[in-house]
């Protein structure tokens, strides 16, 4: 249960990272995409959401 968990957080900071460099919003208006940390963040806890949703 812990691994699975830490894959999908693993994941989702790593596609939140990836949406960030591909995506990214180049003004800095943009709260979740302009800054790296916030995009990786918030794409592990997405993951972690995803990963422990109900059951």
């Amino acid at each position: 249960m812990l691994i699975q968990t830490l894959l999908y957080v693993g994941g989702g900071g790593a596609l939140g990272f990836g949406y960030y460099k591909l995506v990214g919003c180049r003004s800095r208006a943009c709260l979740l995409t302009s800054n790296p940390w916030v995009a990786t963040i918030y794409g592990a806890v997405m993951g972690f959401m995803l990963g422990n949703g109900p059951r």
